[in-house]
């Protein structure tokens, strides 16, 4: 061998050089990407069932013909909490509109924290409970607060994974309701 060096050099680049190619494909955009969609946009809402703190079943099916708003949540989570005077303000607008439904599904709680939260906050809209997480495995959830815009036909319209805003529960109405893109 003439140069060992210069082999060893050539070795090494081919290396470096494969690594980097692998590498390159491998690497997407931003993480955080994923988190402003959800798979189930444009599809129609999956199959659940939760039980309300008034002992009654809410499916899927019971859902057809109105806008609907769905926030998982639950009451040890910070930006929950810090979500919940949106949430009272949008629902309260709106609250008296036959075509109109606001479900908040809890889980990872008890039920106890969840009546006693409810119960001080004042919260009026409906609660259901997902104690083994189903409704939440449905939905695809990632964390919490996370809300799902349904349109009367049962489609999901819009999404959104962290802490929402009036203007954003109105922009998910509006979506539900087919008055905006």
């Amino acid at each position: 061998m003439k140069h060992p060096a210069r082999l060893i050099a050539i070795g090494a680049a081919v290396l470096v050089t494969a690594f980097a190619v692998v590498l390159a494909t491998q690497v997407g955009g931003d993480p955080r990407s994923d988190a402003t969609t959800s798979r189930l946009l444009s599809e129609p809402v999956p199959a659940f069932s939760v039980r309300t703190l008034d002992g009654d079943l809410v499916r899927a099916a019971d859902l057809d013909g109105r806008a609907v708003i769905v926030n998982f949540w639950n009451t040890w989570c910070i930006p929950c909490i810090e979500e919940l005077p949106a949430l009272e303000e949008f629902y309260a607008r709106h609250a008296g509109e036959p075509d109109f439904l606001m479900l908040g599904i809890v889980r990872d709680d008890t039920e106890q924290a969840v009546r006693a939260y409810v119960r001080a906050e004042g919260i009026e809209w409906t609660i259901g409970l997902d104690p083994g997480a189903a409704a939440a495995l449905a939905f695809g959830t990632r964390g919490q607060p996370e809300t799902f815009a349904i349109s009367p036909d049962g489609v999901i319209v819009g999404f959104q994974l962290s802490e929402a805003s009036v203007d954003d529960l109105e922009t998910l109405l509006a979506r539900a309701r087919g008055d905006a893109a």
